[in-house]
């Protein structure tokens, strides 16, 4: 065999290595616990859940239909006092992002609900985003700190 075809050889070799590397680890249930911000590396290995609450008032339901770039997790009518939610894990590559849209009576909002930013990996608690629907407008909840903090208002239209 001459040296070019053990090059590739190589190439091909080592290439297959990191994939299956890279797979394995994706699969892996890290733990849910306190991570440090050292760890920021490895946010892609866990598992993520964003969850939008209903915690409207006189038991109106909540219009909501989530996508990103690669799904569109369909159109959901929440009853109030309950949640719709889901899991994922973030690409290894980056630019991850998911948005909703929500809606109820006349009233809407369009927001962001996941995206690669440090302030929000911590208010999450590193996997876990809670974005409640109330009366006034939509809030976050920033899990560390116990406390909702005011983030979209809702438009009419």
């Amino acid at each position: 065999m001459n040296s070019y075809c053990k090059n590739i050889m190589f190439f091909l070799l080592v290439r297959a290595i990191v994939i299956i590397s890279l797979i394995a680890s994706s699969s892996l249930e890290l733990d849910q616990g306190y991570h440090d911000d050292n760890n920021m590396r490895f946010l892609w290995f866990d598992k993520w859940q964003v969850h939008v609450v209903n915690d409207l008032s006189n038991k109106k339901t909540l219009l909501v239909h989530c996508k990103s770039k690669d799904d569109d997790l369909g159109i959901h009518n929440i009853a109030a006092g309950t949640e719709y939610n889901w899991k994922f894990r973030p690409r290894v590559f980056g630019n991850t992002l998911f948005w909703c849209h929500l809606a109820y009576d006349n009233l809407h909002a369009a927001f962001d609900v996941y995206w690669e930013n440090e302030a929000l990996y911590y208010k999450c608690d590193y996997n876990d985003c809670f974005w409640i629907a109330r009366d006034d407008g939509i809030y976050l909840k920033d899990i560390r700190n116990n406390r909702v903090e005011h983030r979209h208002p809702w438009k009419l239209g």
